[in-house]
């Protein structure tokens, strides 16, 4: 039996406390070799869940109980710019030393990140805070996508559907793809794939952004190049904060998060009609290697570019 600890903080958001049991707890209902213990572990501190409307909460575990867990999940909570609670990074890094798996949801990724355990190492966390986590933590390779990014025995998520995609990914894990499909099908029908969408999804952005359309545009004809966002910030002629409010608040990303995202659909329609080498598309969308490339290609398909381009032109 596997053990998920999940470790509350004061000011966690309440359904970031629910969704594992409903993930595991389906998973465990619908197949019966599956099996979890859940266990809700206090951090010192622990009052109330977040706004918008506080509940007063009390769990039967404490920090302690992270010493023999699987899986440490940490949530979000409305502190995650303080410094965590006495005990909790050192308890992080106890159970890493032990060899458990650590998930952060959200802005739970500032309390792991405190811990120093994801210096050097690939992570994410919600769109509104990737800045301010790559502003805070310089050693954090900070993965603008938004997804859950696996770096070793650690787990990152924006957050989505409460960590709902980062449960569902420690399930496929564990117990494979036949059990973290089903389980999400039964929670969530129909799936929605975001991949299936991107190039409406980014027209769309574009027609509703009239103000930013040249910059957007400018974008897709320079994905070759290495840009940044003061690059992008220059041919807007603004400064970068400027620039990102902008972007934040006409299409719901980062200009990093918008042009990943427009890579990976041209990516996609190379991949579909033609046959360039996968070496010369990653130099042709601007990705740093062909290694790069499958690592965020993945990340949003859940496939390899082989196997995507095998699968549209057969």
């Amino acid at each position: 039996m596997s053990v998920i600890a999940v470790l509350a903080l004061d000011g966690v958001p309440g359904h970031q406390l629910t969704t594992p049991g409903l993930v595991f707890g389906t998973a465990c209902r619908d197949h019966p070799d599956v099996t979890y213990e859940l266990r809700l572990c206090a951090a010192p501190g622990l009052r109330a869940t977040g706004a918008p409307s506080p509940l007063r909460i009390a769990t039967p575990f404490g920090l302690d109980s992270l010493a023999d867990a699987d899986v440490v999940l940490v949530p979000g909570h409305d502190g995650h710019r303080d410094e965590p609670p006495a005990g909790v990074p050192a308890a992080l890094r106890a159970a890493a030393a032990r060899g458990s798996r650590i998930a952060a949801v959200g802005t739970g990724t500032f309390t792991l990140a405190a811990s120093g355990l994801l210096d050097g190492r690939r992570a994410t966390t919600g769109w509104r805070y990737l800045e301010e986590l790559a502003g805070r933590y310089p050693r954090i390779d900070v993965d603008p996508l938004g997804t859950v990014v696996e770096d070793g025995p650690f787990l990152t998520t924006a957050g989505v559907f409460g960590g709902m995609d980062l449960c569902l990914h420690v399930l496929r894990s564990d117990h494979g793809r036949r059990v973290a499909d089903e389980t999400g099908r039964e929670l969530i029908t129909p799936l929605h794939t975001y991949a299936d969408d991107v190039r409406d999804t980014i027209d769309r952005e574009v027609t509703e952004s009239v103000g930013l359309e040249p910059t957007l545009r400018w974008l897709e004809a320079n994905l070759h190049h290495p840009l940044t966002p003061a690059d992008i910030a220059d041919h807007a002629r603004t400064s970068v904060s400027s620039i990102t409010r902008r972007f934040q608040t006409h299409t719901g990303l980062s200009p990093l998060q918008y042009l990943l995202r427009a890579r990976l659909h041209e990516v996609r329609r190379l991949l579909t009609e033609t046959d360039v080498p996968i070496e010369r598309i990653a130099a042709r969308t601007g990705f740093t290697s062909p290694a790069a490339l499958r690592r965020h290609f993945r990340t949003l398909t859940d496939t390899t570019p082989r196997a995507y381009r095998r699968a549209h032109r057969g």
